[in-house]
């Protein structure tokens, strides 16, 4: 079993939701990250960072990610540990590395208002900057307790409208050119993502 399937299998563990979300995940920023040039190499980090960008989430207690409402502020402050946690989870493992900035930075905001850093802009590398927008996607069109999921015609309308704001403009827009052009699809049937 490798490092990535030991994670992976605790992640589905702690929140079963999470191996269908880092699969849709992966695909949506695989087709966004075509788009914008980059090389197969790295789309192979790509690969890599999108199953594991949820990874500090198997240090957040079950029963928060389970928690059928609304979080209140304490737990929603141990969810958003989750990047801090998931990169010192794999930081040490040299194979994982170029996992780091998607597991970190992928909660970041464009405006600086994201979390763990606050950084802004093109501060915000352009790994998490990628993964911000699918993985956003990816939650608003999968069902969770406290509300139905929206279509994927909504949910790429809302990242156009916080583009420059919540999302990076340029991915943003290559993510919204994919789209259009057909090449994020909607699987089979959607999973609650938290």
């Amino acid at each position: 079993m490798t490092r990535v399937s030991v994670f992976t299998a605790a992640m589905s563990v702690c929140d079963p939701t999470l191996e269908g979300h880092s699969s849709r995940v992966g695909a949506h920023a695989a087709a966004v990250a075509r788009r914008i040039g980059w090389a197969e190499d790295k789309l192979e980090e790509l690969r890599l960072g999108a199953a594991l960008h949820d990874v500090g989430k198997v240090n957040v207690r079950p029963e928060v990610l389970a928690k059928p409402g609304r979080l209140d502020d304490d737990e929603l402050a141990q969810v958003r540990t989750h990047p801090v946690e998931g990169a010192w989870l794999i930081g040490g493992i040299a194979s994982l590395g170029p996992a780091l900035p998607y597991v970190l930075f992928h909660h970041e905001r464009w405006d600086g208002a994201g979390y763990p850093t606050r950084r802004i802009g093109i501060e915000i590398p352009v790994e998490g900057r990628l993964l911000a927008v699918v993985d956003a996607f990816d939650a608003m069109t999968s069902s969770r307790p406290y509300r139905d999921a929206l279509t994927f015609e909504e949910a790429v309308a809302e990242v156009e409208r916080c583009a420059g704001a919540q999302f990076d403009p340029a991915i943003a827009e290559a993510f919204g050119d994919a789209f259009t052009a057909g090449e994020i699809t909607a699987p089979d049937s959607l999973s609650v993502a938290v």
